[in-house]
């Protein structure tokens, strides 16, 4: 069971002795709003990558910011404890900015582990990851499940 950190000051102690102990540390991010076997694929096939897995989570006003949704369906702080408690993920922090950008310059993971939707040369945060010298993974199954399909669907349902 992992970990939900408050401090990314405290992370990024965690996280430099695990690369002094020479771990292979794996950075995934996500909103997780509703979690569903993608999430989980995802996350597992970024633990296979490496020895430490860290997911950050968009807190509540950065997944609305995000223009997906008007709101959230499970809260930031729950969301973070649920992937807390999935076996293959170590730590956990919540974040608010737009991107993880300033996480990827602050921890310099080893890998930063996108989904299927993204490729090796699509994702926004490439050149970040290349300037300290990790690489870029894409990870999990095809993209067929997603949270706006899950709440489509139980909107229609409820329509019956």
């Amino acid at each position: 069971m992992g970990q939900v950190i408050q401090s990314l000051t405290e992370l990024k102690n965690i996280i430099a002795v695990a690369k002094a102990e020479r771990k292979r540390v794996v950075f995934g991010n996500g909103c997780f709003d509703i979690l569903h076997v993608g999430h989980v694929r995802y996350l597992k096939g970024a633990k296979e990558l490496g020895d430490v897995l860290i997911v950050a989570v968009n807190d509540d006003s950065s997944v609305t910011g995000l223009g997906k949704r008007k709101e959230v369906v499970t809260p930031a702080n729950e969301r973070a404890e649920i992937i807390s408690a999935l076996d293959c993920v170590d730590y956990v922090i919540l974040f608010g900015e737009p991107t993880v950008e300033n996480l990827l310059r602050t921890l310099e993971p080893h890998i930063h582990a996108k989904g299927t939707d993204y490729t090796e040369y699509n994702v926004p945060e490439r050149d970040i990851v290349a300037s300290y010298g990790g690489r870029i993974a894409i990870v999990g199954d095809p993209k067929d499940h997603s949270t706006r399909d899950i709440i489509k669907t139980i909107k229609k349902l409820r329509e019956k």
